[in-house]
């Protein structure tokens, strides 16, 4: 026959400290098995587009047989040198995207050091500068990134001195920015404070020493 047990359950602000880590490391354990790094994309996406940036994009295919776009956007980390993220696009000169850069990010002076840099650099090439940028090797950082700046003018005209070396630094800065925003993302859906809300929210319950019940 079976047997009726009774178990105590807890919701999580009844637990103790010890077992409040415990119920932690439970969620951690499967905290981030979903993309839950689409909105920095999103918004990285917009940067781009802002600053004059086509990122290329390959076919996804969903479950229901079709595809759609998914950008060109790569990372790794956060613990191992070696780690970062890279991207693959277009750049060409983007009017005005100086001003709509600081519209959109305000307070985000690494992002306006990176668009002035690059505006400074096309000014002084009649904003005829192209680049294309791609990734290599088997690793994600702004390195990986091949980037090939042209000068597209009509008369033939080489680019200025410093005119590659700025706007490749610019991109890798760009990817370096993307790296940050991707691992402060990280950090916070990783901090006490944050679970603490996602499995009060979800109204989780644990045994006494934090294991989970349902």
């Amino acid at each position: 026959m079976p047997e009726i047990v009774e178990v105590s359950v807890f919701r999580f602000d009844e637990l103790d400290d010890e077992a409040k880590a415990k119920a932690r490391d439970w969620y951690r354990e499967g905290a981030f098995d979903y993309p839950w790094y689409e909105f920095v994309y999103d918004d990285f996406e917009r940067i781009c587009d802002l600053i004059g940036i086509r990122l290329k994009s390959s076919a996804v295919r969903l479950m229901g047989g079709g595809t759609r776009p998914k950008p060109n956007i790569y990372f790794r980390g956060f613990w191992s040198q070696g780690d970062g993220a890279c991207f693959e696009g277009q750049y060409t000169y983007r009017k005005g995207a100086g001003r709509a850069i600081r519209e959109h990010a305000p307070t985000d002076r690494d992002l306006h050091r990176i668009v002035d840099d690059l505006t400074g650099v096309q000014r002084r090439n009649f904003y005829q500068l192209t680049a294309n940028a791609t990734h290599r090797g088997h690793y994600y950082h702004e390195y990986c990134m091949s980037i090939d700046v042209e000068r597209d003018s009509p008369n033939c005209m080489d680019l200025s001195s410093d005119a590659e070396e700025v706007v490749k630094e610019a991109l890798r800065d760009l990817a370096r920015w993307l790296y940050r925003q991707l691992e402060r993302q990280y950090d916070y859906l990783n901090s006490d404070a944050c679970i603490d809300e996602v499995i009060e929210a979800n109204g989780y319950r644990f045994r006494e020493g934090g294991s989970f019940y349902g």
